[in-house]
């Protein structure tokens, strides 16, 4: 099965907040309670992202997070490579070092590139802005407790990041 990490599925959701109100600035309490994702996920996200240059940070009373661009500059692929790498679905499509013992003679290793680059051609054509379209305005989230227990974060599952 192919699947998102949780850290850029849940990063997804706390930018898709920070889309909905483009130029304003969120402290990181805000974001965690508005999209029930922990505060340490969000602390996580919000380091990775900033770092990334998808966020930027102010300090102050009115400080917190805002988006670097419009959501509409912003990819999906960006977001994702962001918090988890690279996207690669096997070690031979990812630019970084193979561990594949048999990558030189496999049959199948330009298929995958191209697999792969689809894939990434595809996250790179939706903007953080397409994401966001069809929340209906004033929708909130789920009590958090619905999917996993307060404070609790769950493994990290088999991503479409770094292989």
């Amino acid at each position: 099965m192919i699947r998102l990490s949780r850290l850029s599925d849940y990063g997804i959701v706390v930018l898709s907040r920070l889309a909905r109100e483009p130029g304003r600035a969120l402290p990181a309490s805000t974001l965690a309670r508005s999209t029930a994702v922990s505060a340490a996920m969000t602390g996580k996200i919000l380091k990775l992202l900033t770092r990334a240059e998808l966020l930027v940070s102010q300090r102050g009373v009115h400080g917190g997070y805002a988006l670097a661009r419009s959501p509409e500059a912003i990819t999906v692929a960006e977001i994702i490579e962001a918090l988890d790498g690279p996207i690669a679905l096997t070690t031979c499509a990812d630019t970084g070092p193979h561990d594949c013992g048999i990558e030189s003679l496999c049959p199948a290793r330009d298929g995958w590139r191209r697999i792969n680059r689809a894939i990434r051609d595809a996250l790179a054509g939706i903007t953080l802005a397409d994401m966001v379209r069809s929340v209906p305005e004033g929708a909130t989230p789920p009590p958090s407790t619905t999917s996993r227990p307060a404070g609790r974060e769950p493994a990290p599952a088999a991503t479409i990041g770094a292989g």
